[in-house]
C-alpha cells in the first residue's frame, strides 16, 4: 500500500473522531435533566446557588465555546470531574480499566479460539452431521442475550455445580482469571457464533475457488492446501468483523458486568447514565468510539496485507 491511501484513511479517522466528539459533548444536551438539578439534587437551590454551580462548571458560556474548551482538556486526558465521585473521569477509568480488559481480553480468546475452531469444522464437514450441528448450535447461541446467558451459567456452574464464583472480580491475578471465566463465556458466547459462520461462509466460499481444486487435483496435500490457499485467503472477512466485535464486546460487557458484580467500565458507565453523570458518560462513550473506529482502520490498513489481491481490486476499480 502506498502512502496516499494511508493518508487518506487516517484523514478520515480524524474527521469521523472530531464529528463523534461533537455528538458526544452535544448527547448531555438531548436526555432528561442538566447537570445543575443533578449536582444540586435533593435540595431547594437559591437563584444564587444555580448560578454558584453553573459558573464553576462552565455551562453559562456559549455551547461551542463549552465544546473549544472540553475538546482541548480531552486531548490533554482531562475529562474533568465526575459529578457522582467527586473525583478526576481520567483516574475513575483508570482504576477500572483492568477488570473491564482483563474481561474482553479473555472473551477475544474464547471467541477466537472456538469461533475460528467450528468454522473451520463446519466448512470442512459441509453438509455432514459436524457442519450441522455446529450450524445449528452457533444459532441457538446468536439468539441468546447477554444477561440470559449470564443468569444461566450462574444458576449451572455457579449455583448447582459451584465450580465457579457468581460475583465479584477477586484478589490477585490467578483469583481474578477464576473470577472471569463464567462472564467471559456469558460475553463471548453471541460472538462466538458470529465468528464460527463468518469463518464458515468464507472458508467454503475459497474451498470452491478453481486455484484450490488445481491443487488438489495435483496432489498437493490437503492440509498444505487448507492452511496456504484457503484459510489465508479466508482471513479478509473474518478480520473485518473483528473489527465490529471489539466494539460489542466493549458495549455487551456492560450488561455482563453488571450481571456479575464486576467493578468495571461497563458497570460504570451504567450507573453513571442512571444518574446523569455526563462526564463520565462521555468519557466512556467517546473512549468506545474511538477504539471502534481505530480498529477498523487498523483493519483497512492490514487488509492488504494479509489479502494483497484486495489491494489489486482496488487499483483496477
Amino acid at each position: 500500500m502506498t502512502i496516499l491511501p494511508i493518508l487518506k484513511k487516517l484523514g478520515s479517522l480524524a474527521l469521523t473522531l472530531f464529528a463523534a466528539s461533537i455528538l458526544v459533548f452535544c448527547s448531555m444536551y438531548f436526555v432528561p435533566g442538566n447537570p445543575v438539578s443533578f449536582l444540586l439534587r435533593g435540595r431547594s437551590p437559591s437563584a444564587e446557588a444555580v448560578a454558584a454551580v453553573t459558573a464553576q462548571y462552565g455551562l453559562d458560556k456559549p455551547v461551542p465555546e463549552q465544546y473549544v474548551d472540553w475538546l482541548a482538556n480531552v486531548l490533554h486526558g482531562d475529562f474533568g470531574r465526575s459529578f457522582q465521585y467527586r473525583e478526576d473521569v481520567s483516574t475513575l477509568i483508570a482504576s477500572r480499566a483492568p477488570a473491564t480488559i482483563g474481561l474482553v481480553a479473555l472473551a477475544g480468546l474464547i471467541i477466537g479460539i472456538l469461533g475460528l475452531a467450528a468454522g473451520i469444522t463446519a466448512a470442512l464437514n459441509q453438509g455432514r452431521a459436524a457442519d450441522q450441528a455446529i450450524l445449528l448450535a452457533s444459532t441457538g447461541l446468536a439468539a441468546i442475550p447477554s444477561f440470559v446467558g449470564a443468569i444461566v451459567l450462574i444458576a449451572f456452574f455457579a449455583v448447582q455445580l459451584g465450580w465457579f464464583p457468581s460475583f465479584g472480580s477477586g484478589n490477585g491475578f490467578l483469583d481474578a482469571l477464576y473470577h472471569l471465566v463464567l462472564p467471559a463465556l456469558a460475553l463471548a458466547a453471541t460472538f462466538v457464533a458470529l465468528v464460527a459462520r463468518v469463518t464458515r461462509t468464507s472458508m467454503l466460499e475459497q474451498l470452491g475457488r478453481e486455484h484450490v481444486e488445481v491443487a488438489v487435483s495435483r496432489g498437493i496435500g490437503r492440509g498444505h492446501v487448507i492452511r496456504r490457499h484457503v484459510l489465508r485467503n479466508a482471513l479478509g472477512p473474518i478480520l473485518t468483523v473483528s473489527g465490529v466485535l471489539v466494539a460489542g464486546l466493549l458495549v455487551a460487557s456492560s450488561i455482563v458486568e453488571q450481571s456479575f458484580g464486576l467493578s468495571g467500565i461497563g458497570s460504570l458507565l451504567v450507573q453513571s447514565v442512571d444518574r446523569l453523570d455526563f462526564p463520565v458518560v462521555q468519557a466512556i462513550v467517546l473512549l468506545i468510539v474511538v477504539i471502534f473506529v481505530t480498529m477498523n482502520t487498523v483493519v483497512d490498513l492490514l487488509a492488504p496485507v494479509i489479502d494483497p489481491r484486495s489491494m489489486a481490486g482496488a487499483a483496477a476499480r
